[in-house]
């Protein structure tokens, strides 16, 4: 592949992901089991969002437009684990969240807490099914 055709192939893969708008994210959540989650309406979101915080305020989103995905990745032993999402793409009718998975390197000291990671973003609205799939990322000590 030519650089000039390796640079109109990215171009074209990134004017198909859809914006993210980041809605929450962080180490601790009330979700202590890992799952994926899409809320598709303010009912869904409402019930996804008491099962992570049942004390924070619910973010607002326009379910008009947008709609909410998210990765949480359930009871960690220690600090240094994260996840991002980092992106969609379309496959057929599907829309794919790609997601980030970090962990403590090899030797590398973390606090010895329990956390819960997780990432939930807005999308744009989508009827079709979604999928998540784990991309390769690297570890926290080595961002």
């Amino acid at each position: 592949m030519t650089a000039a055709l390796a640079v109109y192939a990215m171009a074209g893969m990134m004017a198909a992901a859809a914006p993210l708008t980041t809605v929450s994210r962080g180490s601790i959540s009330d979700q202590e089991t890992a799952r994926q989650v899409t809320a598709r309406t303010a009912a869904e979101w409402q019930a996804v969002w008491k099962a992570h915080s049942s004390t924070d305020p619910l973010p607002a989103v326009d379910f008009s437009t947008q709609m909410v995905v998210g990765v949480f990745l359930g009871s960690k032993p220690s600090a240094g684990y994260d996840v991002e999402i980092v992106g969609t793409r379309s496959e057929g009718d599907a829309l794919v969240v790609e997601y980030v998975v970090r962990q403590p390197g090899r030797g590398t000291m973390a606090a010895q807490i329990i956390t819960a990671p997780y990432h939930l973003v807005a999308v744009p609205k989508h009827a079709g099914p979604v999928r998540f799939a784990e991309v390769k990322g690297s570890t926290a000590s080595g961002r």
